[in-house]
């Protein structure tokens, strides 16, 4: 342990400017803009890894992002440990709600403010750091891989097909994925559990043209007033889902293993006053902590239609417009929610207007076990680095392509993350502490140990 924090304090501002080079490139999967910054990413981390000693990199083209292979083989007979990360990141917008440019980091009461921060380049490059450090000081236990995409953001549509071509090339013992939480910067957590996704945009018809609402308003549907009125009706006062069919395949959890989430530390009132909410509201008969981590649920995430720039334009639209997201638990198909959400959002349509709906990406809900080889590497990593023991919890976010890894490679994964619920990814300010950054960087190395220990 001393090596390692030697070796940390040593280099640590180095360690950030060499993040923050990275955190420059606005590499957003999600606009053809930025497609240029995306193969500079890509780059950057090929040098990256082989400047901290990986034996072979490449940047591999995909229907999409290219994906970045590295590797550093040491010994057949070793265990091979295979890192997970995504550089790509979410749009900025809005644009004025950010303190600083979301581009130009900055470090502000000790968290670094930028996009991509935590999600996922603050979290994926203290792998590559501690990479470093093991090759460095000589440490290192076993083989290692790196696998990083650059579509995570929006539903990594080529990375299964990825997986499916490279099979031989990926093999190995487990994946390592730090793009999660924990519970607070002195209490570890392991991720045990993420939620499902599927993600559906509507498309409300009405009349053939935008139309005057003096003339018309009264006599046509108005498109928005019907698309409001159909998503109120998505759910009921308990704020129970009403799609038909929604919660077939939901499995209940027992109460034993709710009594054991309930330990995990959790005060709803600063909950409450972090987001600047009056009161909680989900599906009855649930704790917040319960309805994010093994509970469905439904959002809108969007919603437009008509006018909406200043001043009045006294229309009534064409046409209106929602993207709504599902978050599934393990056990619901994302493909079959997909068709029961369009069959029945179909069904509640009201005369006098059209409806498409069309899903944009999901994935599937993923639970890992405790009593692995992993997760006891992962424990005692946790309690070395922390001085405690981590506490088992399900987060309430999605990263589809961890099922597909055990369905294509055959390789369960490890979610050791260490932002905080607080870090605001997806958010105008997204931070990541300069304390898990480095305590990151500290306990990797250790479960690289523990596990080439427990694994022989």
């Amino acid at each position: 342990m001393e090596l390692i924090k030697k070796y940390i304090e040593e280099n640590k501002e180095r360690f950030l400017n060499e993040l923050f080079d990275l955190i420059r490139i606005p590499s957003i999967s999600a606009r053809p803009e930025n497609k240029e910054d995306m193969f500079k990413a890509t780059e950057y981390i090929k040098k990256c890894l082989l400047d901290a000693g990986a034996d072979h990199a490449e940047v591999i083209e995909t229907k999409g992002h290219p994906v970045i292979y590295v590797e550093k083989l040491i010994d057949p007979s070793a265990p091979t440990i295979l890192i997970y990360g995504h550089y790509d990141v979410q749009p900025v917008e809005p644009l004025d709600e950010w303190d600083s440019d979301p581009f130009m980091p900055e470090i502000r009461d000790g968290k670094i403010f930028a996009r991509g921060a935590d999600d996922d380049k603050g979290q994926m490059f203290m792998h590559f750091k501690a990479f470093e450090l093991m090759i460095q000081t000589g440490t290192l236990p076993c083989n290692v891989k790196f696998m990083i995409e650059g579509e995570e953001e929006i539903g990594s549509p080529s990375l299964k097909k990825f997986c499916i071509d490279n099979k031989k090339k990926l093999a190995s013992d487990v994946i390592l994925i730090s793009d999660t939480t924990m519970i607070a910067p002195d209490i570890p957590s392991i991720t045990v559990g993420l939620r499902g996704l599927s993600y559906m945009e509507v498309e409300v018809t009405g009349p053939n043209r935008d139309l005057h609402s003096g003339l018309y308003g009264g006599a046509v549907m108005n498109p928005i007033n019907a698309l409001t009125k159909m998503i109120a009706s998505l759910t009921d006062e308990n704020n129970y889902i009403t799609v038909n069919g929604f919660y077939d395949d939901v499995l209940e959890v027992s109460d034993g293993e709710r009594k054991e989430m309930a330990k995990a530390p959790f005060n709803l009132e600063e909950y409450k006053r972090s987001i600047d909410i009056d009161n909680e509201v989900g599906e009855k008969g649930y704790s917040t902590t319960e309805r994010t981590g093994i509970r469905p649920s439904l959002d809108v995430n969007g919603i437009w239609g008509g006018y909406i720039g200043e001043g009045a334009k006294t229309v009534l639209p064409s046409k209106a417009y929602a993207k709504i997201s599902m978050r599934l638990v393990p056990n619901q198909n994302s493909k079959k929610i997909d068709k029961l959400f369009e069959d029945h959002f179909k069904s509640i349509a009201p005369d006098g207007v059209r409806v498409e709906v069309k899903s944009l990406h999901g994935g599937e809900g993923y639970v890992s076990p405790i009593d692995t080889i992993a997760y006891q590497a992962a424990n005692r990593a946790c309690e070395e680095s922390f001085g405690k023991k981590p506490i088992p919890v399900r987060s309430g976010g999605s990263i589809p392509i961890v099922s597909d890894f055990e369905d294509v490679l055959g390789i369960k994964s490890i979610l050791l993350g260490f932002g905080l619920d607080s870090d605001a990814i997806h958010s105008p300010n997204e931070n990541f502490p300069l304390f898990n950054f480095y305590k990151g960087i500290e306990t990797i190395p250790l479960f690289y140990k523990y596990f080439t220990e427990m694994s022989r």
